[in-house]
């Protein structure tokens, strides 16, 4: 009885009826080996389900998981950790915690217990198919490119060429076009697969793959050696059907065969587009070669006014350094779209003046089109007026090109 004293007195703090906690407090133990024995039960359960969903991905194609099987994976995930926070509590509890830790271990129980009881039903299937030829891409405003997009589209559709290759310098709008036509190639439903991968100057043969696996709702073995990988990917692809492969931003010539792209050809109607800086990467590889070249001064200007504000638009004074502002962005898109970013809804001249000197400065002594761009950067960067932003600007350098940054994470 000397301890019940204490007891009593939880109980009457936390409302809770005393019999309840006597009875936590006496059968602690068999409220632990409960609590395991559904805990064990769940992560077996939990296995199960993520092995069955495993096969149901590899074969057929074109399989995704169910929404509710990834949820209900996602959340057992979290509870496993949960209950393993209960358990360490509860082995490191005192004599005096025992009701306690009794009632906090019975209702991790219940929960677990109706995880296990909701649990997805392998029999009634764990995936489901996936769209049918990918998923359009997020996509920037086209200006002035027309006409090339509209030759890209073309040799698309002649049985005769089967590998084009789009050139051009860094910033001149050759991701943002191939997106729009691979978009349009979703509507169009020519093809039975679109698939969009970015290899960027890191090239890596087993990411590539990987990437590829995962645009056609697969994935890798990665176990398998380099011969069987490619194989393996070769086979996807051919059971993909008809379908346009789009490698995005090659800086070197790479080998189908050690990947496992099959060779497209008018026969099998697959089709491979590839951007690139590198004219001789589209030679070397075989491909069509198509140029995409810095839009016209006209082009820029129109460009440039529809991304710096209506303000600016309408203020006639600014509008001759504007104009000479716009024609040392060379007939970038990505450089325009940036200083005007820089420049939107400022009317102050003096800015406008110091903007345009610092880009003759950085960009008038570069004769890359790689440089001019980072130079754009260098500008825009130091017009930044917050340092926590510039921190943030920075911290986004270190991510992979095309990597999804989460704004709570960035913040962080």
């Amino acid at each position: 009885m000397e301890y019940v004293e204490p007891v009593v007195g939880i109980a009457n703090c936390l409302g809770t009826p005393v019999c309840k906690y006597l009875q936590y407090h006496r059968k602690l133990n068999d409220y632990v080996r409960n609590f395991k024995r559904i805990r064990d039960d769940l992560n077996c359960k939990m296995e199960y389900i993520k092995l069955q969903l495993k096969a149901e991905l590899l074969s057929p194609l074109g399989k995704i998981p169910k929404k509710g099987v990834e949820n209900w994976l996602k959340a057992v995930k979290e509870m496993m950790r949960e209950a393993q926070v209960v358990e360490n509590k509860v082995s490191n509890g005192r004599y005096f915690c025992r009701a306690c830790n009794g009632k906090l271990v019975d209702e991790k129980t219940r929960e677990m217990k109706e995880f296990l009881d909701n649990a997805p039903n392998a029999s009634e299937g764990l995936a489901m198919d996936g769209p049918s030829a990918g998923l359009p891409l997020e996509t920037s405003k086209l200006v002035g490119e027309e006409a090339v997009r509209k030759e890209i589209w073309a040799c698309l559709m002649q049985e005769e060429v089967s590998k084009i290759g789009v050139w051009g310098m860094g910033g001149v709008g050759k991701s943002t076009i191939m997106k729009h036509i691979h978009n349009d190639l979703l509507k169009e439903q020519r093809f039975e697969r679109v698939v969009w991968v970015t290899i960027s100057k890191e090239f890596n043969i087993v990411k590539l793959q990987n990437d590829i696996a995962s645009a056609l709702n697969r994935k890798m073995p990665e176990e398998a050696n380099k011969v069987r990988r490619a194989a393996i990917l070769s086979e996807m692809l051919k059971r993909a059907g008809k379908h346009v492969l789009i490698l995005d931003d090659v800086w070197s010539e790479v080998s189908l065969e050690e990947i496992g792209i099959p060779k497209p050809s008018s026969s099998n109607g697959y089709k491979l587009v590839l951007t690139t800086r590198v004219q001789q990467v589209c030679k070397s590889m075989g491909c069509k070669v198509i140029k995409v070249k810095p839009l016209s001064e006209e082009e820029s200007l129109i460009l440039f006014l529809s991304e710096v504000g209506p303000n600016i638009v309408q203020n006639q004074t600014l509008m001759p350094t504007l104009k000479l502002v716009v024609k040392e962005c060379a007939g970038l898109p990505l450089t325009i779209v940036v200083i005007a970013g820089t420049l939107r809804g400022e009317d102050d001249p003096l800015i406008w003046k110091n903007t345009l000197r610092e880009l003759k400065e950085r960009i008038g002594k570069v004769k890359e089109g790689e440089d001019k761009v980072i130079e754009s950067l260098k500008v825009s960067f130091n017009h930044l007026k917050d340092e926590k932003m510039k921190h943030c600007f920075l911290h986004c350098s270190l991510y992979p090109e095309d990597f999804q940054i989460g704004k709570d994470g960035l913040i962080e």
